[in-house]
């Protein structure tokens, strides 16, 4: 039996982001499957119905009040990851309710023009990295992060994405510069 998909539900809180790349979403939800589909243990594959993973599209604003607020961090990021509190407990006949990830626009943007990464591929590098987090992996010590590190670089591999610790960098297309607001999210919540 083939292990269902997660669902993976995609809300767009900054216009800034469809903007700099319409297929925003798409984007998203395939790094999202392939994080689940290289990094989930066999066991929770097989747990029966899907599991779901909320991705926040938002602005640098908006990801600083949760990084202050949960990690004492009063400063934008680029991704934040928040497990279930009890996944497991979460499990049977609903599925398995990963957690959600949270991705800032102004972050993403800027380091992936310093790096000479297009956007495309820094936002799957981040979706897989929020993913991974999400599914128990972490990078607090050296082999941890080794461990995640080549994970991460083995499922960009296959979707097509340069290794993301490279120091060549890429070529880009142009990243659209775009302001965002972050007063109230505004998004469309999409569900596949």
């Amino acid at each position: 039996m083939k292990p269902a998909q997660p669902t993976i539900d995609v809300l767009i809180a900054a216009a800034a982001w469809t903007r700099a790349l319409p297929s925003v979403a798409a984007v998203c939800r395939k790094a999202a499957r392939a994080a689940w589909a290289s990094g989930a243990p066999a066991a929770v594959k097989r747990h029966g119905p899907a599991a779901e993973v909320s991705i926040a599209l938002t602005t640098d604003a908006a990801i600083r009040k949760l990084n202050a607020a949960y990690r004492k961090k009063d400063k934008p990021t680029n991704v934040l990851s928040f497990p279930a509190d009890d996944a497991a407990a979460l499990g049977g006949s609903v599925g398995l309710i990963l957690g959600d990830v949270v991705i800032a626009y102004g972050t993403v943007v800027r380091e992936a023009r310093e790096a000479r990464k297009s956007l495309k591929n820094h936002l799957s590098h981040m979706v897989v990295h929020g993913v991974l987090h999400l599914l128990g992996y972490d990078h607090e010590t050296a082999p941890d992060a080794e461990t995640m590190e080549s994970l991460e670089t083995k499922i960009l591999s296959k979707m097509g994405v340069p290794d993301p610790y490279s120091d060549t960098g890429e070529k880009p297309a142009r990243v659209k510069a775009t302001r965002t607001r972050a007063a109230r999210p505004r998004g469309v919540r999409r569900k596949t």
